[in-house]
């Protein structure tokens, strides 16, 4: 029989449904869409950091692509590497570039700060392949450092198996230095 009300009863029964559920029925609609937009915001940022990161990366590398030992173009690119860390800290491109950074100190003969930067590269890395990569050359500066225990040391720790034959290249390496 409660099918059965008329048109007025059924309007007074929605006026009554809306002013009991209207208000949290719109406020969950607009917190909906805020969590909408602000997720979207979210990932356009993200795309657009990454984006920045691989440019700057980019540019590193091309200025790095000579192997040249010119003064000027070692600072610059110190300098950007520098830029990449602080900028996109946490990123793989900043990871990348502390390698970099790294080969840039060898060529200008600092292996104490090639050394910190594989360092910072394992201690803050999250990714085991990267890391890996940082002890191979911690390993290759110990063993041209005249410290081959140090590298077996650094080759006993976790890597990945992709780098497995570098790692016992190496090995051979530190068991032949003097």
């Amino acid at each position: 029989m409660a099918e059965l009300r008329t048109e007025e009863e059924q309007l007074e029964a929605i006026k009554r449904w809306w002013k009991d559920n209207g208000t949290s029925l719109i406020a969950g609609v607009a917190i909906a869409a805020a969590g909408v937009f602000g997720w979207n915001a979210w990932q356009n940022y993200q795309d657009n950091r990454a984006e920045a990161a691989s440019i700057r990366y980019q540019e590193l590398v091309n200025l790095t692509a000579s192997n040249s030992n010119d003064d000027a173009m070692l600072a610059q690119a110190r300098e950007l590497v520098t830029e990449i860390n602080d900028e996109y800290d946490g990123t793989l491109y900043a990871e990348l570039a502390q390698l970099l950074d790294a080969r840039l100190a060898v060529q200008q003969q600092d292996l104490e700060g090639a050394t910190r930067a594989l360092e910072q590269v394992v201690d803050n890395s999250s990714r085991l392949y990267v890391q890996s990569l940082a002890r191979l050359r911690l390993a290759r500066l110990a063993i041209a450092r005249d410290e081959p225990q140090e590298a077996l040391d650094l080759l006993d720790q976790s890597i990945v198996d992709s780098l497995a034959a570098q790692r016992d290249d190496l090995r051979g390496d530190a068991h032949f230095a003097p």
